[in-house]
C-alpha cells in the first residue's frame, strides 16, 4: 500500500461486497461515511465525538449496517461511522494522496474523477479475509477494479490489464457471477441476496466518494451550488 501511494496521483480502493457499495449508496443519498477499524472498541466513542451514527453489526438487524440494502433510505446529512475489515482498513492506511472508494455501481464516475489528479492511478482490490483474518483474494474485487481500469485512459500495467480483462469477461452477467462467487454465496446464505444484487449493478451511480477530513463524501456534489 505504501509503495503504491508514493508512486500514485490518486488511490482507488475497491471492496465490492460490501464496503464500497455501502459507501456509494450512503453518499448517493447525501450522507457521509467515516471509515473505522474493524472490531475496535473505541468506535462508539469516535462516533459520539464526530456527532455520527455507528453502524450496527450486519447480522444484528440494526437500522444501518455494512449491508448496502440497509442504507438505501439513510437521510441526507447523516454521518455514519462504518467499520469494515478490508475497505475501511485500507482507506485509513492511505495518506498523502486523494483516496477514493469504488464499486461496480460508480466505477465510471470514480475513474473520471480520479483521473483529474494525474495519470498515475492505483486501483486496489481490497479482498476478503479467511477465518484466521489472513487475506483472501476474491473475484468480485478484481472485477470491480477492472471496471474502474476499463474506464481509465492511458497505459495499464500487466496486472491492471488482467483486472480489466476479468471485468470484460464477466460484465455481461455480473449478478450471476457475484451470486456464484464464494463471497456472494456466503452473503446469500446469510440472507443478504439483495446486497449482492445491488453490488452487481454497473455504472448506475454518478457519485465518486473521496476521503475528505476523515469521511467519504461526493466532492462534486459538495461544491455544487
Amino acid at each position: 500500500m505504501l509503495t503504491l501511494q508514493s508512486a500514485s496521483d490518486a488511490v482507488v480502493i475497491v471492496d465490492v461486497l460490501s464496503f464500497s457499495t455501502a459507501v456509494d449508496i450512503a453518499v448517493s443519498n447525501g450522507a457521509s461515511v467515516l471509515p473505522y477499524r474493524w472490531k475496535d472498541g473505541s468506535a462508539r466513542s469516535f462516533a459520539i465525538e464526530k456527532d455520527a451514527i455507528l453502524a450496527d453489526g450486519r447480522s444484528t438487524g440494526g437500522k444501518y449496517t455494512l449491508s448496502p440494502a440497509s442504507l438505501r433510505t439513510i437521510p441526507r446529512g447523516t454521518a455514519l461511522v462504518l467499520p469494515s475489515p478490508n475497505g475501511s482498513t485500507l482507506a485509513l492506511s492511505a495518506m498523502g494522496v486523494p483516496v477514493y472508494t469504488a464499486c461496480l455501481r460508480n466505477a465510471r464516475a470514480v475513474a473520471k474523477r480520479a483521473a483529474t489528479h494525474g495519470p498515475r492511478i492505483a486501483v486496489i482490490p481490497a479482498g476478503e479475509q479467511w477465518h484466521d483474518s489472513s487475506l483472501r483474494p476474491c473475484l468480485e474485487d478484481l472485477i470491480g477494479a477492472g471496471a474502474v481500469l476499463e474506464a481509465l485512459n492511458g497505459r495499464l500495467s500487466p496486472e491492471a490489464e488482467m483486472a480489466a480483462a476479468t471485468f470484460t469477461h464477466f460484465h455481461r452477467d455480473l449478478r450471476g457471477t457475484l451470486s456464484r462467487c464464494r463471497s456472494g454465496k456466503e452473503l446469500i446464505g446469510r440472507g443478504f441476496e439483495l446486497d449482492v444484487a445491488l453490488a452487481a449493478e454497473h455504472a448506475v451511480s454518478p457519485v465518486s466518494p473521496v476521503l475528505v477530513q476523515e469521511r467519504f463524501i461526493d466532492l462534486a456534489a459538495a461544491v455544487s451550488p
